[in-house]
């Protein structure tokens, strides 16, 4: 397994220290990814997202979402079936999952639906007023903000 030392980017950059965990998470998973269930993440506009999971088999009352710690986590159980069947052959696997995704912040779950065998989770983008660009105004020499009291007023 290769390693990355992430030192230079600390030296030049701040709050980017999430980018070496994610890094670490995806270099030291297995090369064997679980392909069950198979999933779409597609980009359906400048901050939203969409999530199709292929859940054939699978009713709305055997599937979870669940957001914790920025991870959005898809779970199926299938209702324990009274009859046994008897399958000549069976090509439609519904055996129980867990499915992670690892969610940026600010990104939040808007929307989940169930159609025709596909589970869709809606994500948008939302980021905070506070973290939105600001333009800062350049005070002139020789003008002074009225809000700012004079020291020399005050003394």
């Amino acid at each position: 397994m290769r390693s990355f030392d992430f030192a230079p980017l600390y030296r030049s950059s701040v709050g980017f220290d999430q980018l070496a965990n994610v890094m670490d998470r995806v270099l030291s998973s297995e090369g064997g990814q679980a392909s069950y269930p198979p999933y779409n993440i597609e980009k359906t506009a400048d901050d939203a997202y969409r999530i199709s999971i292929a859940v054939a088999g699978f009713s709305a009352e055997d599937l979870s979402i669940e957001v914790r710690e920025n991870a959005l986590v898809v779970t199926a159980r299938k209702a324990d079936e009274v009859e046994e069947k008897v399958f000549l052959h069976r090509g439609i696997a519904t055996r129980a999952f867990e499915r992670r995704f690892h969610l940026a912040d600010h990104v939040r779950v808007t929307h989940a639906s169930h159609v025709d065998g596909m589970l869709h989770v809606d994500l948008q983008r939302e980021i905070p007023e506070a973290l939105k660009p600001r333009r800062i105004e350049i005070a002139r020499a020789g003008e002074v903000d009225k809000d700012v009291v004079d020291a020399k007023a005050v003394n």
